[in-house]
């Protein structure tokens, strides 16, 4: 078992989902009221989706960069505190508090940060400038690149790189376009930089917040990256490119049971020998930038390192791809020296085969079980009697899944049959009939959406996978997380154990 982990248990809620006045969950008041009321509950782990910048679709798991931070995510209210706004400049918008309206809150909040932004060159904030030419310096591996790429997205409307001149596509290293380029737009990359500050300010306060209540972050990898992206851009060396750097394949996932089709991801897939050749190095550098934001991290799609879908470029369903072997243990045995460990949850869901299990267990990475994929019969492995040691997380339901209580109502005659026989329940209170399994199981780490905890229905789940829009929307009411659910969530922490002794 992970040697870092106590038994302990913890809620998945994405920053975007919190209240707030200006249409989305920030990073400000009310995520820190967030961790405490997370505190108060007893529970020590809080679970997120990935940070980086959302493009197409708005979902967290297409950004525009592997390193840099969303910065719809800026509070404005912290903002106005640091005295880079005003008040003014807040006022005289009304969001929805039910959802994310992304197509009003995106040019809201960029509004927001170029007022930021002028208001800083301008000479407000003066105490801020160091800081500000310190954060740039310490990542200017990963930061210069974004801020270029973004800066050029913008000056073409947002259009993917690929469709720019030929002469602005990393190819060889730095042309003397993309360096005039650089200077041409020095303002606007300055926006996208200054951006990232403020963005990775206000996480470390939130961060330094949770650890100070006892409270840790599990963070999340994807395992692909956008092909709309600075990492794509940046290190097209690094990708199974063409000549007109296009990929040659993309990312998904074969036909099975629940998709005749397979799942047409779209993303590119790396160039393994590539990565080799330079040590991995932009994997340790991904990894190295993600724990230092969070505590602990759950690694997408894990199978995908043992091996991968490949999709030929320009095919309209995921069928005709095949199987190609990844990096394995050797990469991971490289990141583990590099990093000094692997403080990592492998997502091994799907298909999976004697290898990747083979794989978790070496590096005695903890997996993960669900329960609603649990109720087909005694010998399924999802349910918690069949865990073979502790060294697993178990959900009630993950970010792609219905909300419990939504998934009850979907189940088969004879599931819902084996459910009653399993449980001796009769699902009235099926979302913590879930809960209390999950924090008795043998799992180190229990872990339920909020949605869950507050038995909320299909209408709040918060992605549809294969469904292209109304995904990520999803937000929690003011005061949702009531006296009484605290005390009963807290409750049952305590009774199966997962308070971790302080140290």
């Amino acid at each position: 078992m992970n040697s870092r982990l106590q038994r302990g248990a913890g809620v998945l809620l994405h920053p975007t989902s919190l209240p707030s006045p200006y249409g989305i969950g920030d990073l400000g008041p009310a995520a820190h009221a967030w961790v405490d009321t997370l505190a108060r509950a007893r529970q020590s782990w809080w679970q997120i989706l990935p940070l980086g910048p959302t493009g197409f679709g708005d979902s967290p798991y297409q950004c525009f960069s592997a390193f840099a931070g969303n910065v719809f995510l800026l509070s404005p209210e912290l903002l106005i505190r640091d005295g880079l706004i005003n008040a003014h400049d807040v006022a005289g918008h009304y969001f929805s508090d039910e959802k994310v309206e992304y197509g009003r809150v995106i040019p809201y909040k960029l509004g927001l940060l170029r007022r930021a932004w002028e208001n800083f060159r301008a000479g407000q904030v003066p105490w801020m400038r160091e800081a500000f030419s310190v954060f740039c310096s310490e990542n200017r591996e990963w930061l210069d690149d974004y801020a270029l790429f973004m800066a050029l997205k913008d000056a073409r409307r947002g259009a993917s790189w690929t469709t720019w001149p030929r002469e602005l596509m990393r190819t060889s290293g730095d042309s003397k376009l993309i360096e005039f380029t650089r200077q041409e737009l020095t303002e606007e990359v300055g926006l996208h930089q200054f951006g990232q500050y403020l963005f990775f300010r206000q996480w470390n306060a939130l961060r330094e917040h949770a650890r100070a209540r006892g409270v840790r972050i599990i963070g999340d990898i994807p395992i692909f990256v956008s092909p709309d992206s600075a990492d794509v851009w940046a290190n097209p060396k690094l990708f199974l490119l063409d000549a007109s750097m296009r990929p040659k394949v993309v990312a998904g996932v074969p036909p099975d049971y629940f998709s005749p089709t397979g799942q047409l991801w779209g993303n590119p897939l790396y160039d393994w020998k590539a990565m080799r050749a330079t040590s991995y190095r932009w994997w340790v550098a991904r990894l190295r930038a993600t724990m230092d934001m969070v505590d602990l991290v759950r690694l997408d799609h894990f199978r995908g390192f043992c091996a991968a879908w490949h999709i030929p470029y320009g095919e309209a369903t995921a069928v005709n791809g095949r199987w190609v072997p990844g990096p394995g243990t050797e990469m991971f045995s490289f990141l583990q020296k590099e990093l000094g460990g692997l403080p990592l949850i492998a997502e091994d869901l799907g298909e999976i085969t004697p290898d990747v299990n083979e794989m978790r267990d070496h590096f005695q990475l903890p997996g993960m079980k669900i329960l609603q994929f649990a109720f087909d019969g005694p010998a399924n492995p999802f349910l918690p009697h069949n865990y073979s040691n502790s060294n697993w997380v178990v959900y009630t339901g993950t970010h792609d899944n219905d909300t419990t209580r939504g998934w009850f109502h979907t189940l088969s005659d004879h599931e819902r049959w084996f459910y009653g026989r399993y449980t001796c329940r009769d699902g009235n209170d099926i979302s913590w009939d879930l809960i209390r399994m999950g924090w008795s199981s043998p799992a180190v780490l229990a872990v339920a959406p909020a949605q869950d905890i507050l038995d909320y229905g299909t209408d709040c789940r918060m992605n549809f996978p294969g469904k292209p829009d109304g995904n990520w929307q999803w937000r929690m009411n003011p005061g949702a997380f009531s006296d009484h659910i605290v005390h009963r969530l807290g409750e049952l922490t305590d009774i199966y154990g997962r308070v971790p002794a302080v140290k």
